[in-house]
């Protein structure tokens, strides 16, 4: 009896098992196949419940009297769908993102505090004892992945001729969006495995790639996209005032203005892993402000941000991004400090015309293996971003290995789909167009050809000007690059040209060895600063090239420089140039300046050493095929040094000279004011020279807008011995026109220039210079600025008109009475810019 009574017992317990409810199930953006993590799934009418997980699982187990199962999150459409009661089940959602505009909100104080306002000083106050930027120092494992697409094809864009080709392809695109999304049309994705390193004391970072694997139309798995695709990039840190993305500064909603900027209400409490949580909801005060709409999970002990979702607002100042949106997931470490484990960035690009079609950018970042306190020597961060060389060497047996997490069935997919595409002869030609038209070069194989925006020219001296150059790639050598160009004037008939080699001596403290020769046309008055890193084929200075050239003059050159990276911060370089000069215009000096009737001249030749030293504490690089890109520094300003010689006699140099040029330079992020940058410059020279060897500073007047140039200034207009100079640049972005009310709808941004130039040329200097040539016919001679009443100017622009555009309108303060100068002038610039 007693042996049936307990298999009784054992019926009816697994009858009550089988009879309880379990379901299952993934929760996904419709528009995009992504997970929405920490989504509430809840049976409806109870408290029965559970959120999804970083990968937007969830499970749930329990009874209710309904049979309903409701799923909701922030910025996505409500959905339900029917379950079975006494079964264990799958039920998977597909949310719809909903298309909401925030209003501007105001807040009337009242009796009672808003219990949100409560957690978020306990956030506050707690940042120091949080935020992972108080360790001494952290690492650990990375693994990144990206992918890119494009998303929103419309009927009319399918039709074109151009996309009848790969309609194909498209037909069966519907799979890589997920069950109930819009088709997208992949481009790009990418993996990386990579070493992430951050020492507080002093601040450095470092990330070591180890191994990368690219996959992309027309993208080829290059030394430089395997640099940009790691952590480095995705670093987001909510503890933050302000986080920079994609070049902007958006407001954190843990930052300490909070309550200035956010509103908050708090939602749920409940339990995530270990930790109870208050759920708060956080969206802007202000409805244009670069700001976050979203919801975040913050720990009752030691308020710690655990969670968060984050999207940027639709109706922020910022152009072409539809959405932005963050989704975190941090973890404690030993030393109480959070670190994000998981992060999910997605970016979604709005399309230019109706059209077109727009982009989708998703970013995955998983992180394990966390050190802290164990602090590098300082000597370990000096390459911030360092590229193994094997890093492109791998195999799928690797990868399945090293993923933090397998690649899904759309991810295979996606793969498959980009080697198909690539092999699509149409879409062969648009890819190369769209790399020429971005690197200015037109690349065949081993060579580049161009650049080609400098093919066609002319001006008063050479007349009607065609060019031809190219250059070596990577694919030639990764040690020597071999330059050259030749160029003809169909009205002086004289043919120009130039040659050169690079050789890399080492690519990881860059150590070049430069030699270049050149014969070419030029005029005074437009020679960059030795201080100013600008390309003899600038936008600005290719301009100048063109119509009537002021004081212009034939060269040729040979110049031989070394150049290396000492350090993270400190960098330098010695350049050898000789270079000969034959004045087009009335120009003469005196072959012996101490003698009273001195014979005439009127070629000269310098031969100069030069030595150029750099500071910049935070500068990081990147390595683009044979040459280098900085792309700045982050807090710190950069200190250059430039010392010139010049010696008479040696390679038929004429004169004897000294010269040293100091510069600073910085870009400040200034938050809720916007961003401003800022030139100090300075230089002198030691001896008396003829004034085509003085400074002459770098007037404008072209239509265009530049920072390297006095903008209401005329070409040659003031030469210095001496100067000092400040240039500042205010960008507003929507601190103003944000808070008018007709005029913030049309998102344009308002900018502030502002340029003083102090200048001298001493007596002995001035005795020198020869007022009369041979014949006692007047020369043509320059100006000096008055020691005690500096050039100065001021202007007021706005930028982001249709996007693109910015118009600047230029006052000139001083030297008014002068003729044949512009009190006032417009300049026109183009930019593409967020």
């Amino acid at each position: 009896m007693r042996t049936f009574f307990l298999l009784f017992l054992g019926i009816l317990s697994i009858g009550s098992v089988v009879a309880q409810t379990i379901i299952r199930g993934k929760v996904i953006d419709a528009s995009t196949g992504d997970p929405i993590p920490f989504a509430n799934v809840v049976i409806k009418g109870s408290s029965i419940g559970s959120p999804t997980n970083f990968d937007g699982f969830y499970e749930i187990q329990g009874e209710a009297k309904s049979d309903t199962l409701l799923v909701s999150f922030i910025g996505y459409k409500q959905k339900v769908r029917i379950y079975q009661r006494g079964i264990e089940q799958r039920i998977d959602f597909q949310l719809e993102p909903e298309a909401t505009m925030l209003n501007d909100v105001i807040v009337f104080a009242g009796k009672q505090e808003n219990p949100a306002w409560r957690i978020m000083r306990g956030i506050v106050d707690n940042k120091r004892v949080n935020d992972k930027r108080r360790l001494s120092a952290y690492e650990y494992e990375s693994y990144n992945k990206i992918e890119v697409a494009v998303d929103n094809i419309s009927d009319n864009l399918r039709k074109k001729e151009f996309m009848r080709k790969i309609t194909a392809v498209l037909d069966s695109i519907e799979i890589i969006a997920g069950e109930d999304g819009r088709p997208i049309l992949p481009l790009y994705i990418s993996e990386s495995l990579s070493n992430f390193y951050f020492r507080s004391n002093p601040r450095l970072q470092k990330e070591l790639i180890k191994k990368t694997k690219i996959t992309g139309i027309g993208i080829e798995d290059g030394s430089l996209m395997g640099q940009v695709i790691g952590s480095s990039f995705q670093e987001y840190n909510f503890y933050q005032n302000r986080m920079t993305i994609v070049d902007k500064e958006f407001a954190s909603p843990l930052g300490d203005g909070w309550r200035l900027i956010y509103n908050y209400e708090l939602k749920d409490s409940l339990v995530i892993g270990n930790d109870f949580c208050y759920q708060l909801e956080f969206s802007p005060k202000n409805n244009q402000e670069l700001a976050f709409v979203g919801t975040m999970w913050v720990t009752k002990e030691g308020f710690a941000l655990k969670q968060i979702d984050a999207t940027m607002q639709r109706t922020a100042n910022l152009n072409f991004i539809e959405k932005i949106k963050i989704q975190q997931e941090l973890v404690p470490t030993d030393e109480g400090a959070w670190i994000p484990q998981n992060s999910r960035i997605l970016i979604d690009v709005a399309e230019l015309t109706d059209g077109s079609a727009g982009f989708l950018a998703k970013f995955y970042t998983s992180n394990e293996n966390i050190q802290v306190d164990q602090p590098r020597p300082t000597r370990f961060y000096d390459r911030s971003i360092e590229l193994a060389e094997d890093a492109r060497e791998t195999d799928e047996d690797f990868w399945n290995k090293a993923r933090h997490e397998p690649l899904s069935e759309t991810e295979v997919n996606v793969m498959t789909m980009i080697d198909t595409l690539n092999n699509i002869r149409i879409v062969k030609l648009w890819t190369d167009i769209f790399k020429t038209l971005a690197r200015g070069y037109v690349e065949v194989g081993p060579l580049d050809i161009g650049p080609y925006p400098v093919t066609v020219s002319g001006n008063d001296v050479e007349g009607f000007r065609l060019r031809f150059g190219g250059r070596t790639n990577e694919n030639f050598s990764r040690k020597w690059q071999f330059n050259g160009f030749g160029a003809y004037g169909f009205l002086d008939e004289k043919v120009k040209y130039g040659l050169g080699a690079k050789f890399i001596a080492d690519r990881k403290d860059w150590t070049t060895l430069t030699i270049n020769y050149r014969k070419d046309v030029d005029q005074f008055g437009i020679q960059v600063n030795p201080l100013t890193d600008v390309s003899e084929e600038s936008a600005f200075l290719a301009l100048t090239q063109i119509g009537n050239l002021v004081r212009p003059f034939r060269y040729e050159r040979t110049q031989f420089e070394f150049a290396r990276q000492f350090s993270r911060s400190f960098s330098g370089a010695m350049i050898f140039k000789n270079q000969s000069y034959q004045p087009l215009f009335p120009f003469r000096y005196k072959v012996d300046a101490d003698e009273l009737n001195s014979s005439l001249a009127t070629n000269f030749t310098t031969s100069e050493v030069v030595v150029r030293l750099k500071y910049a504490r935070d500068e990081t690089f990147l390595v683009n095929d044979n040459s280098r890109l900085s792309l700045g520094t982050l807090r710190w300003p950069i200190f250059l040094l430039s010392y010139t010689k010049g010696f008479k006699g040696l390679a038929n140099g004429d004169f004897d000279y000294h010269k040293l040029d100091i510069g600073i330079s910085q870009n400040l992020k200034m938050g809720f004011w916007g961003n401003m940058s800022y030139q100090i410059s300075g230089g002198h020279i030691f001896n008396d020279l003829p004034y085509t060897l003085l400074t002459a500073h770098i007037g404008n007047e072209q239509f265009v807008y530049t920072d390297i140039a006095f903008n209401t200034m005329n070409f040659f207009e003031f030469v210095s011995q001496t100067y000092g100079a400040v240039k500042v640049q205010h960008f507003f972005e929507g601190f103003v026109m944000n808070r008018i009310p007709l005029m913030k709808k049309l998102k344009w941004r308002l900018v502030g220039t502002g340029s003083v130039l102090f200048g001298d040329v001493s007596e002995s200097t001035l005795d020198r210079q020869v007022l009369q040539d041979e014949d006692g016919n007047s020369l043509p001679q320059f100006d000096v600025l008055d020691p005690s009443k500096p050039f100065a100017e001021v202007g007021i622009g706005i930028e982001n008109i249709f996007k693109f555009f910015r118009v600047d309108w230029v006052h000139r303060l001083t030297y008014l009475d002068r003729p044949d100068i512009r009190r006032s002038d417009i300049k026109l610039s183009f930019k593409i810019g967020l």
